[in-house]
């Protein structure tokens, strides 16, 4: 791994604060904490975020996830370890985090969020999503190290 690039957090504070600021108000959402996690490691894993998929796998462990579910998390679709709800939510994490290869046009996506999820968690669960990419894209570029305490 390469050395940290740039203290961004204390360069840009305004910035770092607004985006944790958006983290802080989306704990007090009805999704509950470990939906959002989950939904955050997996895009941490589509995009290749060592350091988010790291610390929202250790998130997870310290609520209660299990390591089979976790260790399976990138093949959500052939298991049967995730519930509807859960699965309605991979979904949508996916489609938004792969735009660019088209998913942006499918609508079954959307469609199987309202089934398991109110307008308001569905905004919200599109603002988790959107927040993580945005995370994920600064520890990437800024080559934010992953911490090196093994994990329970």
């Amino acid at each position: 791994m390469n050395a940290p690039r740039l203290p961004w957090t204390t360069l840009a504070p305004a910035q770092y604060k607004s985006m944790y600021g958006v983290n802080q108000a989306l704990a007090k959402s009805s999704l509950g904490s470990n939906l959002i996690e989950l939904v955050q490691t997996r895009v941490s894993q589509i995009n290749g975020c060592a350091f988010c998929l790291d610390m929202h796998a250790r998130e997870l462990r310290k609520g209660g996830e299990t390591w089979h579910r976790l260790n399976v998390l990138s093949a959500w679709q052939e298991t049967n370890l995730f519930t509807a709800k859960e699965k309605a939510a991979l979904a949508w994490a996916e489609t938004l985090t792969r735009l660019p290869d088209g998913y942006s046009e499918r609508e079954i996506e959307y469609q199987a969020l309202r089934e398991h999820f109110s307008d308001e968690e569905i905004v919200e669960l599109t603002w988790s999503v959107a927040v993580i990419n945005a995370w994920n894209r600064m520890a990437i570029s800024m080559h934010q190290p992953v911490d090196t305490n093994p994990i329970d």
